[in-house]
């Protein structure tokens, strides 16, 4: 049993993550803004830790992020709200994150961040190439750190069922894939830490989500 630490644990991906984890006898320990979120954070079977990203300090998120076994950053401002949003939450909020796992002596970190090929094809706001921009960056810093990382880039990300069945590689080609599977996929992640220093590309496919995690264990 593993106790994880989910940074954006009130999103679409952190509250499916904190089920699961919860369904599989792990302890989810959900960070998150709005007081209001925590009754529904509680009936998922997480448990509610208050703190803003946006706010926090490296000392003291590394205070909420002691005794965790693994650190899973979910956050990010979906190349929504400007590029300021966009740089305090995937930007700075990852990197707080990353510092405060190190402060912490948390070594395992997963970060999900975003497939390449997003939008390609098709015209795109400033903002969104923001968000694209600050996602690399954010990729680049969690891997020139000391930590035992695993980055998680999904396709286009839907709300319809998860099949429990993916894609998942070094370079795979663009696709999409359920929240549910993302959040299957994490967990797969949590519970192979042998997976590590690996960027890891997600869409739907036919292999089942722990075997296609497994065959990228180092």
């Amino acid at each position: 049993m593993a106790t994880v630490f989910i940074v954006g644990g009130a999103g679409q991906v952190g509250r499916r993550l904190a089920q699961r984890l919860a369904d599989r006898g792990h302890v989810a320990r959900a960070l998150h803004r709005d007081s209001a979120q925590a009754a529904e954070l509680e009936a998922l079977g997480a448990t509610p830790v208050a703190g803003d990203l946006t706010r926090l300090d490296a000392d003291g998120l590394a205070a909420l992020v002691a005794d965790s076994d693994v650190v899973v950053f979910t956050a990010g401002a979906g190349g929504k709200g400007g590029p300021e949003r966009i740089d305090a939450i995937d930007g700075r909020g990852l990197e707080l994150a990353v510092a405060a796992a190190e402060q912490a002596g948390v070594r395992h970190f997963l970060l999900v961040s975003a497939f390449p090929e997003a939008a390609r094809g098709r015209h795109v706001s400033d903002t969104f190439e923001h968000y694209m921009a600050a996602k690399k960056r954010a990729d680049v810093h969690l891997a020139a750190s000391g930590l035992d990382w695993a980055i998680l880039r999904p396709g286009t990300l839907t709300d319809a069922p998860g099949t429990g069945r993916v894609r998942a590689g070094l370079a795979i080609p663009y696709g999409e894939v359920p929240r549910d599977d993302v959040a299957a996929a994490l967990v797969e992640l949590v519970e192979r830490p042998a997976v590590r220093q690996v960027i890891v590309e997600l869409t739907t496919g036919e292999t089942p989500v722990g075997a296609a995690l497994q065959a990228l264990a180092r």
